[in-house]
């Protein structure tokens, strides 16, 4: 434990407009210690997701952070004192451990608490093994219904839960579609993904290259960006197509609240459904969708991406990345490595 300091980004306002570091406070505070039945864990990796913008600026399906608590954040962390019997100290787990160095279990929030596996890697365990593999996993299958030979378009592609959708609609046999942003991406998920075509949304007109890629309609559209992106999916739906809403980020930073989509109506002439859903409400089935994903990834069917940036000062940072667009696959945030070596 250096120093016996612990650094903290602490929520200071609600963001307006993008999540800015100046909406946080940089703190030091002593190290806590853990009372009984609880643990303490050093922070090593933190995921970065659009949904912590969320988490900050109001209530969503979890109630928003309190002005003056620690930023929420998933992370993998490792046990470093352990008053429950259940954990270990060296042990890696996973949970809502916030942007800090160090945290005790009861600041995990409510949302389960899960050991990193021998053999699984952090970065593995913060995307494809974690709720981003997860949440593609159930999104598609449970909610998109995917079945093989079905038109499966995916918004965010190249992003970390969009990439992951987007092989898993391979594997079961569906035509994928991915739209991303810039040739590079659109690279990615083709050539090293094998998505059968991608649309370029900063140089193309989508509704356009929808109706041409996919010309007997979108049989599942899976969005993570809203807008009109959703608003062109939805004018391209297929008689019975399903729309999987996972995200929006497109209108996350909207200060002025996001309009609904022009186009719902077609969703009644074509007799689509539309379904929002959050992965906290599959968490139970966690392992099903584990078991089947650490299969695909061991068979190489499944590619792992992650961005990884550096240092608990760039947390604000990092976040923003993901709505500027700057990163590919699955954006984490490092800032130190375990104590000892892990087994494989």
């Amino acid at each position: 434990m250096t120093n016996g300091i612990n650094r903290q980004w602490i929520l200071k306002r609600r963001p307006r407009g993008e999540l800015s570091a100046d909406d946080f406070s940089w703190v030091t505070s002593p190290i806590p210690e853990p009372a009984e039945g609880e643990f303490l864990v050093r922070n090593l990796c933190f995921s970065c997701d659009p949904t912590q913008r969320g988490w900050a600026a109001g209530d969503t399906y979890f109630k928003a952070v309190r002005i003056g608590d620690v930023m929420r954040a998933f992370a993998v962390g490792e046990v470093v004192t352990s008053r429950d019997p259940r954990y270990q100290p060296g042990q890696l787990l996973q949970g809502l451990f916030g942007w800090q160095d160090y945290a005790l279990s009861s600041q995990a929030f409510e949302f389960p608490i899960m050991p990193v596996p021998d053999g699984v890697s952090i970065e593995t365990a913060l995307s494809i093994l974690g709720n981003t593999g997860i949440t593609a996993y159930f999104g598609l299958l449970e909610v998109g219904g995917a079945k093989s030979g079905a038109t499966l378009v995916v918004s965010g592609a190249a992003g970390a839960t969009g990439s992951v959708v987007g092989q898993i609609g391979k594997i079961v046999g569906c035509r994928v579609v991915g739209l991303a942003g810039g040739a590079e991406k659109c690279r990615y998920i083709t050539e090293e993904l094998g998505f059968d075509a991608a649309i370029d949304y900063k140089s193309e007109n989508i509704i356009t290259r929808m109706r041409q890629l996919c010309p007997n309609g979108i049989d599942i559209y899976y969005d993570n960006v809203g807008g009109r992106t959703l608003d062109a999916a939805l004018a391209n739906l297929a008689m019975r197509g399903r729309v999987v809403i996972c995200g929006a980020i497109s209108a996350y930073n909207d200060v002025s609240g996001s309009e609904g989509p022009r186009n719902y109506l077609k969703l009644l002439v074509m007799r689509g459904r539309m379904e929002g859903f959050v992965v906290v409400d599959y968490m139970p089935r966690a392992n099903e969708a584990l078991r089947a994903l650490e299969g695909w990834l061991q068979e190489g069917r499944l590619k792992d991406r992650v961005d990884v940036q550096h240092g608990l000062e760039n947390a604000p940072a990092t976040v923003a990345r993901l709505f500027a667009g700057q990163n590919i696959g699955k954006q984490l945030l490092k800032i130190a490595e375990p104590s000892r070596p892990r087994p494989v």
